[in-house]
């Protein structure tokens, strides 16, 4: 299981601004080793943010993104106090959930 992701969630105006730092290699498959063997593709694929139950960003990745990925994005309707929950799978079928409260 990776490493738990960095969520800060912030009221900004009438906005919750969600700010997220995942720990993940993301290996694009086209990079070799010390050896000169490819390292094997190895990147988060789909990221997905909720609140209240109700998706407020839905997002499709490929190995094009970097090394430990942040995630920056602003919806409505928050109040502080409420959760925000980030979950991310990769292209092994790993997965990761986190959540962080609005403040």
């Amino acid at each position: 299981m990776a490493d738990p992701m960095k969520i800060r969630a912030t009221m900004a105006g009438d906005k919750v601004e969600v700010k997220v730092l995942m720990a993940h290699e993301m290996e694009t498959g086209q990079r070799k080793d010390g050896k000169g063997k490819v390292i094997p593709a190895w990147f988060i694929q789909n990221v997905t943010a909720t609140h209240n139950g109700k998706t407020v960003l839905s997002a499709e990745w490929g190995p094009a993104v970097s090394k430990n990925p942040f995630l920056s994005f602003r919806f409505s309707g928050g109040k502080p106090g409420e959760k925000v929950t980030i979950t991310w799978v990769d292209n092994h079928g790993d997965k990761r959930t986190d959540e962080a409260t609005i403040s």
